[in-house]
């Protein structure tokens, strides 16, 4: 399995998770959407939050990225919310 973090922060962050807050049904089916799905928690802190994909393969990650990419140009491009600081890697430990 393979995950991805992106966190946002800075100038129109909050803003963007205002967005995200209210939409939650479109970031859910937006996200279940993804090839290999496995889990996908989106959480709020101090000045913006942050999202965690985990799917099956590399494909899926990056499929997610680009989803998500997409979805907030369309959605929430007026917050001013920088591109996300992104971190992926291989799953050593996935506990549910």
């Amino acid at each position: 399995m393979q995950v991805v973090v992106r966190k946002y922060s800075g100038k129109g962050a909050k803003e963007l998770f205002d967005v995200l807050e209210k939409r939650t049904a479109d970031v859910e089916s937006l996200i279940r959407s993804v090839k290999g799905f496995v889990s996908y928690t989106l959480a709020r802190n101090g000045d913006g939050g942050f999202s965690v994909t985990v799917c099956q393969d590399k494909v899926g990650i990056d499929e997610s990225v680009q989803k998500a990419r997409d979805w907030i140009a369309k959605n929430a491009g007026n917050t001013g919310a920088a591109a996300p600081q992104v971190s992926d890697g291989a799953v050593i430990v996935h506990l549910k």
